[in-house]
């Protein structure tokens, strides 16, 4: 595998940063996972602009501009013969002095490396069971906004989940409120509308959670963001996750709980999968 670290493209049992870089330490960095079909990145630009809001949030100086990087992205493709799969860009601060001030740390590192894509039928994706995590999320926290590299709260909850058998574990925030999945936005059916959990309130703005509200939009299909309780999003009509390596995952169990599947997602799913072909190709 050809990885590209800070400028270069190098063989990844080359690509090593310092032990005393803050991301390893302190989890001082952001990451964006993009997708590439055809070896074409799904929403570079949206990802980019979520990059760019969180260096500039966090303080991070890019190293590198950010429209040559969709062009060196590219280039890692076609090294690795990848067309498609899943592109990680990491920004970290750097090697810093011990302890948490970030004074000193001036050399920020950024990657990029390719992973396989999951193996995914578009229009008909493989349903994915949910437990709801014991680990709540912070109701008001900026960082939010961004993919932090500290990710320890969604470590702990996939592990929880993934020990039951499940396929993701619901997250809530400390007010009680469903919030999002450690990999996914959450949205849901009822009544022929489309709800979604609202930002600012834990989750993560997601570009495939943008798209897909872009996409009922476009179809006519009414949508709301709204605050929900487990206990009302139990009896949804339907239940289902956007996220950017997967598309649109319909939910068929809450807790052990079935969810039914509304038409309404399989519309999505593929006015989905004809929008990143569209895109793509």
């Amino acid at each position: 595998m050809i990885v590209f670290l800070n400028g270069q493209f190098v063989p990844e049992e080359q690509a090593v940063v310092s032990v005393f870089d803050r991301s390893f330490l302190y989890g001082d960095g952001l990451f964006e996972a993009i997708p590439v079909y055809g070896g074409r990145p799904f929403r570079w630009a949206q990802h980019l602009e979520r990059l760019a809001r969180g260096a500039e949030f966090l303080k991070i100086r890019l190293p590198i501009p950010l429209k040559e990087l969709r062009k060196l992205a590219r280039e890692l493709v076609k090294l690795n013969q990848m067309p498609d799969a899943m592109l990680r860009l990491t920004l970290s601060r750097g090697a810093g002095e011990r302890g948490y001030s970030p004074q000193g740390a001036e050399l920020p590192n950024l990657v990029m490396t390719l992973h396989p894509a999951p193996t995914i039928e578009p229009g008909h994706p493989a349903p994915w069971q949910l437990k709801t995590s014991s680990f709540r999320l912070p109701m008001a926290n900026p960082l939010s906004s961004f993919k932090t590299n500290n990710k320890l709260a969604q470590v702990i909850a996939r592990a929880e989940a993934e020990a039951d058998g499940a396929d993701d574990a619901l997250m809530l925030n400390t007010n009680g409120e469903v919030v999002e999945t450690t990999s996914a936005n959450v949205f849901w059916v009822r009544q022929n509308t489309i709800y979604a959990t609202p930002t600012g309130r834990g989750a993560l703005p997601g570009i495939t959670r943008a798209v897909v509200l872009e996409l009922c939009q476009a179809l006519a299909i009414p949508t709301a963001k709204k605050v929900i309780q487990p206990e009302t999003l139990r009896r949804a009509d339907s239940i289902f996750l956007t996220l950017s390596s997967c598309g649109v995952v319909p939910v068929n169990s809450l807790d052990g709980e079935p969810v039914n599947e509304s038409p309404l997602v399989h519309q999505i799913c593929q006015a989905y999968w004809e929008a990143v072909a569209k895109s793509c190709s």
